[in-house]
Formats: C-alpha cells, sequence, structure tokens
C-alpha cells in the first residue's frame, strides 16, 4: 500500500532533510521510498514543501503529491500562506508544530489533526527553530509509516555521532510529547 507524506515548512529548516530521513527509515524497514523537495525559491525563509512516498512494492512514478495522505507542518507559520491541508485525503492525517489547539488554525475538519509544540523542543535542544527531525517522532507514532527503531537509525545512519545524538533527543522527546 502506498502513502504519500508531504512536508511543509520554510526553506533552510531542514524539511528536505525530514522527508529523506523517512525514506531513508521506511527502507530500513524493508520498504520503497522515494523522498524530493519542491523548491520555488533558493533562500532561506520562503515556503517549502518535501515529499515522501513509503510503499510495500516498488514506486514506478516520480512526481509531486498532489494527494497526501499524511501532511507534517514544521512552521505553522506558513498556514497563513499556503493551504497545507489542500489534497489532503479525507481521514488524512496533520501534524501541525504549534501551540495552538488545531480548531483555532482554520482548517477545515474532516482529517485527524495533531498540534505539538514542536518549537520548544528544537529551541531547547538546538537553540534555533529546526523542527524537522521534532516532527518526525509524532509522525512516526501518529501514523506508524515507519517503525521508531528504523527511524532511530536511520538518524544514526545520517547525522555524524554528536549531531545524531541530540536529533535522537529531539526525536524521542517529541514522541514522548504527543
Amino acid at each position: 500500500m502506498l502513502k504519500q507524506v508531504r512536508f511543509h515548512g520554510r526553506a533552510g529548516e531542514g524539511i528536505v532533510t525530514a522527508a529523506e530521513l523517512l525514506a531513508e527509515a521506511a527502507a530500513l524497514d524493508g520498504k520503497y521510498s522515494q523522498a524530493f523537495p519542491i523548491f520555488g525559491s533558493e533562500k532561506r525563509g520562503p515556503p517549502v514543501t518535501s515529499d515522501c512516498k513509503i510503499s510495500d512494492e516498488p514506486i514506478a512514478t516520480y512526481e509531486q503529491i498532489h494527494e497526501p495522505d499524511i501532511v507534517v507542518v514544521a512552521n505553522a507559520s506558513v498556514i497563513r500562506s499556503v493551504k497545507v491541508w489542500e489534497g489532503l485525503k479525507p481521514g488524512g492525517v496533520l501534524l501541525i508544530n504549534t501551540t495552538r489547539k488545531p480548531s483555532e488554525l482554520g482548517i477545515p475538519f474532516g482529517f485527524d489533526i495533531y498540534a505539538i509544540d514542536g518549537t520548544s523542543i528544537a529551541l531547547k535542544a538546538f537553540g534555533k527553530m529546526i523542527t524537522n527531525t521534532v516532527m518526525l517522532g509524532p509522525l512516526v507514532k501518529k501514523t506508524r509509516v515507519v517503525s521508531i527503531d528504523a527511524m532511530r537509525k536511520a538518524i544514526k545512519e545520517h547525522f555524524n555521532p554528536d549531531l545524531a545524538a541530540v536529533n535522537l533527543k529531539v526525536v524521542n522527546d517529541a514522541f514522548a510529547q504527543l
């Protein structure tokens, strides 16, 4: 079964890396995967999107995701300019980094919406708002699209040991918080 995950955030916040880590974790779980960015600008700050597809069978197409099963919003400020829920399948999962209640965000009903204060976790660990790996913890917990063990291993393989350690901590903290 094909699962499609779309990540939203701002350029420079690691949205591409989040999709890559999810794809790497899927491969470690013995699944097929693809991850690719959608860019409009190369400067730091504008909204960016990154897609990840995960399947039990080979994935034949390399096209942008238009109807995701899961949407991850690493920076809630993009909601002001992008309808992040657009195309999300009915009953799909929407994970948002915010301290606000989902009902306060102006998002239509029909989705499973989860809010997590990823910014606080990121600021405590990194000293800046890099919430890409923070959001992977709740993603794994609420969707089980990959195993938490595979995600942890992907992080260990992707980053140098010091950076892996702090990224593992934020994934674990966010996983426990939601």
